[in-house]
Order: structure tokens, then C-alpha cells, then sequence
């Protein structure tokens, strides 16, 4: 199980990378092709705007992973251990219950839309909205991955704020 969730995590960081290539790329083949040959391609910026949001919806659960999320530590310091560690226990299955119901509205949604697309791109609806049942999926297997390790120390997580 481990070999696998290590695995996912490995594509996902080489996802996010593709991803951040290609929205960098794209505006610049743009400026390119519009400043030097005149001819300006079409749908440019939707589809730099649909790999910032592949690549934030993809890049959620590394970012959970790695601690990059928003935890307010400084307010969390000021609780008692016991009682904190309850706390980021409650915060984590919250965690979960939401990405869960963003995973069933977003696979739902889908398979609503299945013959649908895009109006700008022309995109088929399920690839539009792939990246957002994938992120959510991502982000709840991260979330209790958390979950059971906060639950395995029988302690709260220490402050580890990094500010370089």
C-alpha cells in the first residue's frame, strides 16, 4: 500500500511539473506567435487557464503532503497538547468529509454531462472536469494518510513554520 500511495505521489509531482511547463509555454508560444508571425493562436489563454487549474486542483494533494497548507500553528501552539491533538484530529476529518463530497459532486457532475463541452475550446465536459474529481480523490487519500498518522502518534503535530 505504501509502494502505491509512494507511487501516486511521484506522478502526481511529475504532473504538476508538465503542467506548470506547459503554463508557462503556452502564453509564451502565444506573445510568439502574435508579436513575430502575426498570426495569434486561438484559445490560447483558456487553455493556460485550464492548466492553472489542472495543475492547482492536481498539485492540492502534494501541497497537503508536503505542510504547505494554511494551519494558523501560532493559535494551535496555545492549546494544550491533548486537546490540540483532538483538534487536528477534527480539522483532518473534516478534511475528509469535504474533499469526499467535492469527489461524489464532481464525478456526479460528469457523468450529468457526459455528451457536453466546452464553449471556448470545445473540450469534452469530462476532461473539463477531470482534474477536479482527481485533485478531490487526491486530496482525501492525502488527507487521511494525515489523519492516520496524527491518529498513530497519539500526540499533535509541533509547530514547523519555515520562513527562509
Amino acid at each position: 500500500m505504501s509502494t502505491l500511495l509512494s507511487l501516486s505521489r511521484k506522478a502526481v509531482r511529475a504532473i504538476c511539473l508538465l503542467l506548470l511547463a506547459a503554463l508557462i509555454v503556452t502564453p509564451l508560444l502565444q506573445i510568439v506567435m502574435r508579436g513575430i508571425f502575426n498570426v495569434p493562436m486561438s484559445g490560447a489563454e483558456e487553455l493556460a487557464r485550464y492548466f492553472l487549474i489542472c495543475l492547482s486542483f492536481i498539485g492540492a494533494s502534494y501541497v497537503t503532503l508536503e505542510g504547505g497548507q494554511i494551519r494558523m500553528e501560532e493559535f494551535q501552539a496555545l492549546i494544550p497538547p491533548t486537546p490540540r491533538w483532538l483538534l487536528q484530529m477534527g480539522i483532518e476529518l473534516c478534511g475528509v468529509v469535504v474533499f469526499a463530497i467535492f469527489f461524489v459532486a464532481s464525478v456526479v457532475t460528469i457523468l450529468n454531462n457526459l455528451r457536453n463541452q466546452t464553449p471556448t475550446l470545445e473540450m469534452p465536459f469530462w476532461l473539463f472536469m477531470g482534474p477536479l474529481a482527481l485533485g478531490a480523490a487526491l486530496l482525501a487519500v492525502e488527507t487521511i494518510a494525515a489523519m492516520l498518522h496524527t491518529w498513530r502518534r497519539k500526540r499533535p503535530e509541533e509547530k514547523h513554520t519555515v520562513l527562509s
